[in-house]
């Protein structure tokens, strides 16, 4: 599933489904189901140039050897660090180098063991987790079957809101069948739990930690968990320190501590990085993408994003129930002048819901059945003029929300007002504070009156299932409140389907369904974007280090 991206254009806080993502060649080996395969393949392996302004990177230069303690920029301050309500940028950014989950993510956005060396699927309805031995969590105690019993257990408590409880709904039981073995039991068959299982929903904490801590657990003290580094020193409003966990089952992150330093101000995140204050951050304002390519101090770098910009429906009842209405602003939206001054170059217009790296997996005759058939993303003003006469829309108004948030937002929302306005249509702003913008995806009372935002949506995983599936009837995505009962049966076959090339195909329909209603407008891919100064080197390019222990490979730059 999709997450929301309020902030910097990225991912909303709010709860959701899950991620998405394939590369079968690396999880064969070890993964016995074909669903795992699929769903573990990544984007294309190579990097080249592409239509905007920049190139996607593989990644950063290994670093040279061990480093003291380096310093990250981060755009907010975690309102937790607890597992369950790791849905946003911030949480993950910190918390993937401090938690780990039954399987991982892969600087490639591949998948591959986690805290569990094996995972089978002996029939369609059960998965199999077998867990290393001789893991400690930071607090000493060694990782047991009921430790992950348990962390999986309080993703589907109701007294926590997990973030993540969507992805366990259809979860019969969690089973301990094993000093080291646990055993899921699913409802019905289901090719997506697994894969979710290399983010923050699978994440594995000491049950004797989690519970010592209470209801500070997340806030204050440790966080009982396995990664390469521990949670340090938490200065409220200021930064988050980890230090390295010299017991770590794995390979010795290579800096004794990371400093992660909240820096709500743009520009002064990028003064930041520019003056050596910060090392390095993600999440780069696109608006500072020109400084730091052309700076001295360090390196501006690209990778895949599994990320889409898109512009969401959050209201159908009035001119936008009719499909004529949404084709229109689609035709009429300038994508390429947005690209260019919203997201600094660094993206390209696309006429799909799914970035195209969601597809890696599939034929070549499925890719391109997937996107052969999507409506056009040229601007045509005249024909999307027609279309709002023909629904008799001319002189009605709509309201989209914007923000200064960052310059995705209101550029975006700014370009769809001047679409709506050139083909006859009252488009007007609503301007909703930074610190609000988020209630957008959360509360529905914050949407009331709204008709359009601007949202970024990116992949947890590398399934195309994860972002369509929040068009079905009661999706928590699903602002609108589209109901359509054949793409709700499409959902649950692509889901019941472990077969990869089965699935895809299944998900090639639900695609072409979804862009011919236009139940988001699609506007751009956009790119993940790291800086890192000249010190320190060896962080993925990818997204890939919301759930891949991404710090602990930062080290001094060759």
């Amino acid at each position: 599933m999709s997450t929301p991206v309020p902030r910097t254009g990225r991912r909303a806080r709010v709860p959701r489904g899950g991620p998405t993502h394939r590369r079968p060649a690396a999880m064969a080996a070890f993964l016995t189901s074909a669903v795992l395969v699929a769903a573990c393949s990544g984007p294309p392996k190579d990097e080249g140039s592409h239509p905007g302004d920049f190139t996607l990177s593989k990644g950063t230069p290994a670093a040279r050897g061990e480093i003291d303690s380096f310093t990250w920029a981060t755009y907010a301050e975690p309102p937790t660090l607890d597992y369950t309500m790791a849905f946003d940028y911030p949480q993950n950014t910190i918390l993937s180098n401090v938690c780990e989950s039954l399987m991982r993510w892969t600087p490639k956005l591949t998948m591959e063991p986690g805290l569990a060396r094996k995972a089978s699927n002996p029939n369609p309805t059960t998965w199999v987790y077998d867990l290393r031995p001789g893991v400690r969590f930071h607090n000493g105690r060694a990782m047991t079957a009921d430790d992950v019993v348990f962390s999986l257990g309080r993703q589907t408590d109701p007294d926590n809101a997990a973030a993540w409880a969507q992805i366990f709904q259809n979860v019969a039981s969690v089973k301990k069948t094993g000093p080291l073995q646990v055993t899921v039991g699913l409802k019905k068959p289901d090719s997506q739990f697994p894969q979710y299982m290399a983010t923050a929903a699978g994440v594995v904490a000491s049950k004797a930690g989690v519970e010592a801590a209470g209801k500070d657990y997340g806030t204050s003290g440790g966080l009982a968990c396995t990664g390469p580094f521990k949670l340090g020193t938490w200065n409220k409003g200021q930064s988050v320190e980890l230090d390295r966990f010299n017991g770590y089952w794995g390979k010795k992150a290579k800096a004794g501590k990371v400093v992660f330093r909240f820096m709500t101000d743009p520009s002064a995140r990028t003064n930041a990085l520019l003056s050596g204050e910060a090392d390095g951050g993600y999440l780069i304002p696109t608006e500072s993408y020109g400084r730091l390519r052309n700076s001295g101090p360090g390196t501006l770098y690209f990778g895949e994003g599994l990320t889409t910009v898109n512009v969401n429906v959050t209201n159908m009842k009035g001119p936008l129930g009719d499909v004529r209405v949404r084709r229109a602003l689609s035709l009429a939206l300038d994508r390429s002048g947005f690209v260019k001054a919203g997201l600094g170059g660094a993206g390209t217009a696309t006429n799909s819901l799914t970035p195209r790296a969601s597809w890696a997996g599939a034929s070549k005759r499925t890719g391109q059945a997937a996107f052969g058939s999507l409506p056009p993303a040229e601007r045509d003003i005249e024909k999307a003029t027609k279309l709002i006469k023909e629904a008799g829309a001319s002189g009605k108004t709509l309201t989209v929300a914007t923000s200064s948030i960052g310059q995705d937002v209101s550029l975006l929302a700014t370009a769809l007002q001047a679409a709506g306005t050139r083909i006859g249509l009252d488009i007007r702003l609503r301007t909703i504070a930074p610190n609000a913008f988020t209630a957008l995806f959360t509360d529905p009372d914050a949407r009331e009156g709204i008709d359009l935002f601007p949202y970024t949506s990116y992949q947890n995983i590398t399934d195309p299932l994860d972002l369509l599936s929040n068009f079905r009837t009661g999706a928590y995505l699903n602002f609108a409140g589209y109901s359509d009962t054949k793409y709700d049966q499409g959902i649950d076959r692509a889901t019941a389907a472990y077969d990869p090339d089965e699935r895809l195909a299944i998900e090639v329909e639900l695609q072409k369904h979804a862009a011919e209603q236009l139940l988001w407008i699609p506007v751009a891919e956009w790119p993940t974007a790291v800086f890192l100064n000249k010190r320190i080197s060896g962080a993925p390019t990818t997204i890939s280090y919301m759930y891949y222990p991404w710090a602990a490979d930062v080290g001094a730059a060759p």
